[in-house]
């Protein structure tokens, strides 16, 4: 039996996967979360074999921050990234956070069993828009230690990165991205995450050799 953790934003679609998932009898559905924070918990008070993971999810933690935060505290959960962009880039960044699979939302049913099984065998799962090129470039990143954390940051993530470093507050920070200060605040505790940083000075430092404040150092 491959107990599986549902996190999705949307309880509709965790709705349809749960229905579709425990029509198999080698499959069950153990628990359900709307953002990355609860699939954390659940993930610590369940054990699943595999937490079917929404890379994108406005409200709380995303699924690339969940992804780190999980494999940290349990290397032994395997983590089946879902999304709707085809897209290398973030099939990239699914595999540097650490993730077992990466499936399009728009695959078919069985392609799904197929990389839950995969994934809780052990294996790694990508859909078949992920090249070689893209594993042989994740494989020499990593082996040449230069793996680049900036690359695992939201265009939101580092809007506000870009922000802080200026020297803005979070209350100003939300005035300018028309967003509130609590998600600002979020976003700014996945950045320092991502990127393994614990200071406002190392954010700044950071970004100042990105150029992200238009020169660098």
């Amino acid at each position: 039996m491959i107990k599986i953790l549902l996190c999705d934003d949307h309880a509709v679609v965790r709705m349809g996967l749960k229905m579709l998932l425990n029509n198999h009898p080698e499959l069950e559905v153990i628990g359900e979360a709307s953002e990355g924070n609860e699939a954390i918990e659940k993930s610590l008070e369940l054990a699943p074999d595999v937490v079917v993971m929404d890379l994108s999810m406005p409200h709380g933690k995303d699924g690339l921050s969940a992804t780190i935060e999980l494999k940290k505290k349990k290397p032994e959960i395997s983590i089946l990234i879902l999304t709707m962009h085809d897209d290398e880039e973030y099939l990239f960044k699914a595999i540097q956070a650490g993730a077992s699979g990466c499936l399009l939302k728009s695959s078919p049913h069985d392609e799904l069993i197929s990389a839950i099984r995969s994934v809780a065998s052990g294996e790694a799962y990508l859909h078949p828009s992920a090249t070689k090129r893209l594993m042989e470039e994740y494989l020499n990143t990593v082996k040449s230690g230069d793996t680049d954390h900036f690359e695992l940051l939201s265009e939101r993530e580092k809007e506000v990165l870009t922000l802080i470093a200026k020297g803005f507050s979070n209350k100003e920070i939300a005035e300018q991205l028309y967003i509130s200060v609590k998600t600002v605040e979020t976003h700014k505790s996945n950045v320092m995450e991502k990127l393994k940083m614990k200071t406002r000075p190392e954010l700044v430092q950071f970004a100042l050799k990105k150029g992200l404040l238009g020169y660098g150092i």
